[in-house]
């Protein structure tokens, strides 16, 4: 009975969760980047941070942790406290692709905790310039005329570009051969030196190419056209609706993270997002800004896990599974 007196007592000592939230946050905020800087996903966190940091009153700390694709970083956050003061923003590759396709130590639905999906940023198909296909159904005509004879490049084995590039193979029912980069600067370097023939990959980082003629536009793997390039059609409009290949941005705070503070760094989150300032930023780097609740977010988590953990078994992609 003392036990049990003083382990009330204890508790009653405690600030309440509503305490907890309304005092939070105080203190600064830890944000992992789970790549290098100066990447999209970086950019991203940043101009996202400054604008938590200006909400909040509080510092939101940057940190870069990168390596295995995001997943260094995100195994990081998997294991850090849930208060609340370390969270950070991942992408499809590490929390929808990995669990797929290597052995990693955490998983997504379970270990972490959503608090909302920032923004899609599609990826787009070009081919070299010196490839003689304007269009889709050019492409995939000049392709099942030549099986196995062109090339795809990627950003690394098991990255989105790479199974963007298998799901156009198995929805265009086509025989082109995979090969992998370590990053997309030296993919884009081969495709425009025409060592290799077509790339899916982000949106901003083929825009300068095509713009100048280098490369050449064939479809955008998303619902609508975007913004920045609006003369390029979706995949749904050159005949192709399952052919769906838009990379993501997402926050996400370790598992247990209690859900007054969950709520209020969604508040936050958001607010930031849709600030003038920051939409022009963000927009401007080819994506389109989503904002919406952690509840959205990890059924939208679950359906994208799914989706590629389909394409990599319908592909017949080798994984450490």
């Amino acid at each position: 009975m003392k036990f049990l007196r003083a382990l009330a007592t204890a508790l009653s000592l405690l600030p309440a969760p509503s305490v907890v939230a309304q005092d939070f946050p105080n203190r600064p905020i830890r944000l992992i980047v789970p790549f290098p800087p100066g990447g999209p996903i970086d950019i991203f966190a940043r101009v996202i941070g400054q604008r938590m940091s200006e909400l909040t009153k509080q510092t939101v700390l940057i940190d870069n942790r990168g390596g295995q694709g995001g997943v260094l970083g995100i195994d990081a956050l998997a294991k850090a406290k849930p208060d609340g003061y370390t969270i950070a923003i991942a992408s499809a590759g590490s929390l929808a692709i990995s669990p797929s396709m290597e052995k990693i130590a955490y998983d997504p639905l379970k270990d972490l905790q959503a608090i909302t999906l920032i923004a899609r940023v599609p990826e787009m198909l070009v081919v070299a310039s010196n490839v003689p296909a304007r269009n889709m159904s050019e492409l995939v005509a000049l392709a099942k005329a030549e099986p196995g004879k062109l090339n795809f490049a990627s950003s690394g084995p098991g990255s989105l570009p790479h199974l963007a590039g298998e799901l156009l193979k198995l929805t265009a029912k086509i025989d082109i051969v995979h090969v992998p980069y370590r990053g997309a600067a030296p993919a884009i370097n081969d495709l425009l030196g025409h060592q290799v023939q077509m790339v899916f990959l982000d949106l901003p980082v083929l825009l300068p190419h095509i713009r100048s003629g280098a490369l050449r536009a064939i479809a955008i793997g998303a619902h609508e056209r975007a913004p920045a390039a609006m003369e390029v059609p979706t995949t749904a409009e050159v005949g192709m609706p399952d052919l769906q290949t838009e990379n993501w941005y997402g926050m996400v705070a370790p598992a247990g993270t209690p859900a007054a503070i969950v709520k209020a760094l969604n508040r936050i989150a958001t607010e930031a997002i849709g600030d003038p300032a920051v939409k022009e930023k963000l927009v401007s780097q080819g994506a389109t800004l989503i904002a919406d609740s952690p509840e959205q977010f990890h059924q939208f988590l679950d359906t994208e896990i799914a989706k590629w953990a389909k394409v990599i078994k319908d592909a017949g992609i080798p994984t450490e599974k």
